[in-house]
C-alpha cells in the first residue's frame, strides 16, 4: 500500500495547474446514460474515483474511450474521455460497485429515463457521516417512479416515463439535484426544482446537458426549471476547474509560506474560503490566469469558519484549513453543520502536535509555535490532505499511510507540490 513520505519546512513558490473537478466530472459521466450518441468530456482529472466510475457505467452499456490516459503524457493537462451508450444493457448496479462510490448510486436517474427501470444498491455506510438518498428518491417519485426497497436494493420502474413536476427540497441537496435535472431532462413536461443546490458543479452539469439539447434555466440559483425534450443527443463539453483542489493548495500556501500562482483557478467558485485564507493572513488575487495566493512573514491569525452549502465555506475544505489552524497564533472555533462525523483528522492531526477540542459540531483550535513530523493514517480522502498540509510545516518528516484516500481525489498531489519546493516523495508498496 502507497504511503507519502513529507519532509517539513519548505516554503511554496511556483505554479500549479489546477485539475477538472472531480466533484463536477462524476455527475458529467453518468449523464453519458442519457443519450445513445456519444459525449465527449475534456479535462476529465486523472483520478481513481474516475476510472472506477467508467468501470462501472461500462457495466450498463457505456463504451469508454480515453485520450492521454498514460501518466506521462502531457501530466499537467486534463483527460479527454469519450463515452457512448448505445443501448442499456443492464439496469442494475451491484452493492459491490455501488459501496465503492457514492456518486455511482446517481445513475438510477439516466437508467430510468432510458430503460423505464433500474435496480440500484443503497450505498451503505459513509465514513464523515450518513448521507441518506431520501432527498434523492423523493425526486423520483415526484416525477412519477414508483419505487420499492428490496433486500437492499432500490428497485424502480417509470411506467409512462418520467412526468414533469415540482420539487421541492427540504434541505440543499448536491445528489439530489443532479438526480433531479437529469431525470427531468427528458421527462412529459415541465419539472420546478425548488431550494436547488448552487454548487459550481451543479451548474455545469446543467450547461452539458444543456449542450446535449435538454432545457434547463436557473441552474445555479435555488430555482432551477427544466422543460422535458423527446432525446438528448451527444455533445463536447469542458468539465470546470476543481475549487477543493484550488483551495487545498491555496491552504498549503497560507500553511508554508510563499507565492504560488492556481492557473486556471477561479475565484468565484469560493470565494468564502479565500476570504478566509485572506484574514488568516495570506494574500489573495486573481485574473483571468487563475488565483494567487502568497504569504510572506506574516504569522497565522486565528480565524473561525462555518461550513455551509455553497456560496458558503464548503464542507470539503474544512480539515485543510483546520490544518492551517493549528499554527494559527491564538484560538479559532470550526463548526461542520453539513456531515456529522467529518473531524475524524482530529486524532491524527494531534500527532503531529495540534491542540484541537471537539465540543458537538464544533473543533476548538489553539494554535501551537510548532508541529513535529510523525506517522500518520489518512481516514478519508479530504482528512488525508489535511495531514498533508500541516506535515509541509512540521519539522522533521510525516508518513502518511493509506494513501489510496488521497489518490481519490487528488491528481499527481506529489508532483504539483514538488515542482514548487516541496519535499513530498511517494513510497509505493
Amino acid at each position: 500500500m502507497d504511503r507519502i513520505h513529507i519532509k517539513g519546512g519548505s516554503r511554496l513558490n511556483g505554479e500549479i495547474k489546477i485539475s477538472g473537478a472531480k466533484n463536477a466530472a462524476l455527475p458529467l459521466m453518468i449523464a453519458s446514460l442519457l443519450t445513445n450518441e456519444t459525449l465527449t468530456l475534456e479535462n476529465l482529472p486523472r483520478l481513481a474515483d474516475v476510472s472506477l466510475l467508467a468501470r462501472i457505467l461500462g457495466n450498463h452499456g457505456v463504451d469508454y474511450s480515453l485520450n492521454g490516459k498514460r501518466p506521462g503524457e502531457d501530466i499537467d493537462s486534463g483527460q479527454t474521455a469519450h463515452l457512448t451508450a448505445r443501448e442499456i444493457v443492464d439496469t442494475t448496479a451491484p452493492y459491490d460497485l455501488v459501496s465503492k462510490m457514492r456518486a455511482s448510486f446517481w445513475v438510477i436517474a439516466p437508467l430510468l429515463a432510458r430503460a423505464g427501470e433500474a435496480r440500484v444498491s443503497l450505498p451503505g455506510g459513509c465514513a464523515i457521516g450518513t448521507r441518506p438518498v431520501d432527498l434523492l428518491l423523493m425526486a423520483l417519485e415526484t416525477l412519477g417512479a414508483k419505487i420499492d426497497i428490496d433486500a437492499g436494493y432500490v428497485v424502480a420502474t417509470t411506467p409512462r416515463g418520467f412526468v414533469g413536476g415540482e420539487i421541492t427540497f427540504p434541505k440543499v441537496t448536491v445528489g439530489g439535484t443532479h438526480t433531479a435535472m437529469m431525470a427531468a431532462a427528458t421527462a412529459h413536461g415541465s419539472t420546478l426544482i425548488r431550494n436547488a443546490a448552487r454548487e459550481p458543479e451543479v451548474k455545469d452539469l446543467a450547461d452539458c446537458l444543456n449542450k446535449m439539447g435538454a432545457r434547463i434555466h436557473g441552474a445555479g440559483t435555488p430555482t432551477i426549471e427544466v422543460t422535458g425534450v423527446a432525446k438528448l443527443g451527444g455533445a463536447r463539453h469542458s468539465v470546470l476547474p476543481d475549487r477543493i483542489e484550488t483551495g487545498t493548495y491555496a491552504t498549503a500556501v497560507a500553511m508554508t509560506g510563499g507565492d504560488v500562482l492556481l492557473k486556471g483557478a477561479v475565484a468565484d467558485h469560493l470565494q468564502e474560503a479565500l476570504d478566509a485564507l485572506a484574514a488568516a493572513g495570506a494574500t489573495v488575487s486573481s485574473d483571468n490566469q487563475g488565483v494567487r495566493v502568497k504569504r510572506n512573514g506574516a504569522g497565522i491569525s486565528p480565524v473561525d469558519i462555518e461550513t455551509a452549502p455553497f456560496p458558503g465555506f464548503a464542507t470539503d475544505l474544512q480539515a485543510q484549513f483546520m490544518a492551517l489552524m493549528t499554527r494559527a497564533k491564538g484560538v479559532s472555533r470550526i463548526r461542520e453543520t453539513i456531515f456529522e462525523n467529518r473531524f475524524m483528522h482530529v486524532q491524527e492531526l494531534a500527532r503531529l502536535g495540534a491542540r484541537i477540542k471537539l465540543d458537538g459540531d464544533t473543533a476548538i483550535v489553539e494554535g501551537v509555535s510548532k508541529l513535529r513530523g510523525a506517522p500518520v493514517m489518512a481516514t478519508d480522502l479530504r482528512a488525508s490532505v489535511s495531514l498533508v498540509i500541516a506535515a509541509l510545516a512540521a519539522e522533521g518528516e510525516t508518513i502518511v499511510n493509506r494513501v489510496y484516500h488521497l489518490d481519490r481525489g487528488f491528481e499527481n498531489l506529489e508532483h504539483k507540490l514538488s515542482a514548487c519546493g516541496a519535499e513530498v516523495t511517494r513510497i509505493s508498496g
